[in-house]
């Protein structure tokens, strides 16, 4: 009985305690105070945009997330001034008079909140301004593919890409070079065609084309100039360059050299071919010979004069499907073989700089670095050399630096190496993985660069173009 009325005791104290707090935790809470005093934002616009502060922009508010969006601003803008111009419920103002909104280096975009005040009421609004910067280089997110290689995606692979067949080609906005000893013969495709699906082959007058190991191996496409070498075999075997500008008329032999007259130029020429020719036809065309021992350099003139046949010393890992390619207008060319680094060097094949050997796949071939819609990149195919190798065309942004080496070197150091942009032709391995890539920039009329297009092919695998354009903003 005891402890039944200490029991009582105890639960009537703890009612009493909790009544208490109840009436002094109710005196705590505010009470609604009924207000006529609205603070709603209903339109809203800068009216000091632009360089002379006099141009006028409208927002557009989400009054239920409760935000203001403008559309971009011109940098110029005196964004530590900003003014606003609003309509509001009655009798609201914006607490400021102006407004600063400070932008970060590298910032596009800042946010602040502005207050609509109604005497004691207010409401924020997160007002979010974004500079007008340009955008530069190709939209790799929206490519428009033109496939005849092995990957399902496309059109079957080219006939002649079988049986180590067609080991060359080139490509220069216009057409396609297909250099091949397959049935019917070397031919070009125009890119228009391919465009659509078709294959209407343009074949090459073929006359005189003759000597070698075989009469045909190697080419390129140059400004509407077609070229194409044999291979030579032995040193006493002629190594023969043909040129064509009209595919019907018989080709002129612009070389046909006996290397052996030709002191420490190596043996057997035609594996690979670079050739490096400005707007008039003046440059060089690079051959690495078969025991990636040395290079012969041969000077053109005007598209079709050949002159001054130079050694130069081959570098190792180069491969005997090297590739010398120069990088615009500078003095420097990219260097590089299915077993080599990515390498800058000379026009005389002096190394200035190369590239980790884990940088890029290492079985990276006819790599070149281009530029386009303000932006460098360094592009390049995989050479399916054994049996674990894929045949992969590979984008890298390399715009940072002011030269061809500093970009790479900077890259070179980057922490996250990822491609931009790849694409996968789908092998197979072979033993004579020639392989090859290119470039085209589509101009507008106002002489910009619009569109880039890139081709890549390799032996047995097929060809593919791709067109990308250029980078706009969305908004």
């Amino acid at each position: 009985m005891k402890m039944v009325n200490n029991i009582s005791k105890y639960w009537w104290a703890l009612a009493a305690v909790m009544l208490i707090c109840f009436n002094a935790c109710q005196k705590d809470f505010p009470k609604n105070v009924e207000s006529d005093d609205e603070v709603v934002l209903q339109s809203i616009k800068i009216v000091n945009a632009g360089e002379n502060g006099n141009t006028v922009v409208e927002g557009v508010i989400d009054e239920n997330k409760k935000t203001v969006s403008f559309p971009r601003l011109d940098t110029l803008t005196d964004f530590s001034n900003i003014k606003f111009e609003a309509v509001m419920s009655g009798g609201a103002t914006l607490d400021q008079a102006s407004y600063s909104f400070d932008f970060g280096a590298g910032e596009a975009s800042k946010t602040n909140a502005v207050k609509v005040v109604n005497h004691a009421r207010f409401r924020e609004y997160l007002v979010t301004l974004r500079l007008d910067i340009p955008v530069f280089g190709a939209d790799f997110g929206k490519p428009v593919i033109y496939d005849y290689t092995n990957n399902e995606l496309g059109n079957p692979v080219y006939p002649s890409f079988v049986s180590l067949n067609t080991r060359g080609t080139g490509f220069d906005g216009q057409h396609v070079l297909i250099v091949t000893r397959a049935a019917g013969g070397s031919h070009l495709l125009k890119v228009s065609d391919l465009k659509q699906n078709k294959i209407e082959p343009i074949p090459l007058n073929l006359t005189g084309v003759s000597g070698g190991t075989y009469t045909v191996n190697v080419g390129a496409q140059v400004n509407g100039h077609s070229y194409i070498a044999n291979l030579s075999g032995g040193q006493a075997s002629p190594f023969k360059i043909y040129h064509w500008t009209d595919p019907a008329a018989a080709p002129d032999v612009i070389a046909n050299l006996n290397i052996a007259t030709i002191p420490g130029a190596g043996v057997r020429h035609g594996d690979n071919m670079s050739v490096n020719l400005d707007e008039n036809g003046n440059g060089f065309m690079y051959f690495g010979d078969n025991a990636v021992s040395k290079i012969l350099r041969l000077k053109v003139t005007n598209y079709t004069s050949i002159s001054d046949p130079t050694v130069l010393t081959n570098a190792s890992g180069s491969s005997y499907v090297m590739s010398f390619n120069r990088v615009g207008k500078t003095a420097d060319y990219i260097y590089t073989g299915y077993d080599a680094p990515i390498r800058v060097a000379s026009e005389s094949a002096g190394i200035t700089y190369a590239l980790s050997n884990t940088a890029v796949p290492i079985r990276g071939s006819d790599a070149r670095v281009i530029s386009f819609n303000g932006e460098r990149y360094l592009i390049m195919t995989t050479a399916a050399r054994s049996g674990s190798d894929a045949v992969v065309l590979y984008v890298y942004d390399i715009t940072r630096g002011s030269s061809t080496v500093e970009a790479l070197t900077l890259f070179n150091e980057r922490a996250d190496k990822s491609p931009v942009y790849q694409y996968a032709l789908l092998g197979p391995a072979n033993s004579s993985p020639g392989t090859q890539t290119g470039w085209f920039i589509t101009k507008g009329e106002d002489g910009k660069d619009e569109k880039l297009t890139l081709y890549t092919a390799s032996a047995d695998a097929g060809f593919v173009l791709i067109d990308f354009p250029k980078k706009q903003q969305t908004d």
